[in-house]
């Protein structure tokens, strides 16, 4: 049995705690199918087996849990961890180019990467609080992404309630479509930078 059929089996026994827990273990960084339980308690909630609110405020609530905790791993792993992430961007210059445009873009990634770039979620939290990005700030996109890809989910879950694995399939390829996209775009940028020729400054 595999990890997915287990957890949608136990949801089905013991229901909403067990979603709450895999959707903070998930957000705060170890792999989770949480997409696949969202949806499957939204059809829980189709078939009249779960409330839609408590799945809705619980749900967001182990997400929002689970993100801060990243954040909050990043930000008491201090100079320390900002050594490995910056090993791991390319070096402190570019480290220091994120946390540029993370606060340039005011919250932008933070909000995109709790609903439509989720595979990055867990990196821009550690990030966030490496960064000091600031932490009211933070939880502020935070539970609005995070509140807008629980409702989607478990609408469509609802919705869809006979067609689980198909809508998570459909779902979960179209996200990584998205991040591929991201991606590429930002190594395209990266290589346009590093062939530009240098500006030769104006004599007076």
């Amino acid at each position: 049995m595999s990890l997915s059929d287990y957890l949608l089996s136990t949801l089905s026994i013991y229901g909403l705690p067990v979603l709450f827990g895999v959707l903070f273990i998930g957000s705060a960084g170890l792999p989770m199918p949480s997409s696949l339980l969202l949806v499957a308690a939204g059809s829980f909630v189709g078939q009249g087996e779960m409330g839609l609110w408590p799945v809705l405020l619980l749900s967001a609530s182990g997400a929002i849990l689970g993100d801060n905790a990243g954040y909050a791993l990043g930000r008491l792993g201090g100079r320390k961890l900002a050594r490995r992430v910056s090993r791991y961007l390319g070096g402190e210059e570019r480290f220091k180019a994120a946390e540029t445009r993370l606060r340039r873009r005011e919250g932008g990634g933070i909000f995109l990467s709790r609903w439509l770039l989720t595979p990055l979620g867990p990196v821009i939290n550690i990030i966030s609080g490496v960064t000091g990005y600031p932490w009211r700030r933070f939880l502020l996109y935070d539970v609005l992404g995070e509140a807008l890809w629980v409702i989607l989910y478990v609408l469509l879950g609802k919705i869809f309630s006979d067609r689980v694995h198909a809508v998570t399939e459909v779902l979960g390829n179209f996200t990584w479509m998205i991040v591929g996209l991201f991606v590429a775009v930002i190594l395209g940028w990266i290589v346009f930078r590093s062939f530009r020729p240098p500006k030769i400054p104006l004599k007076g």
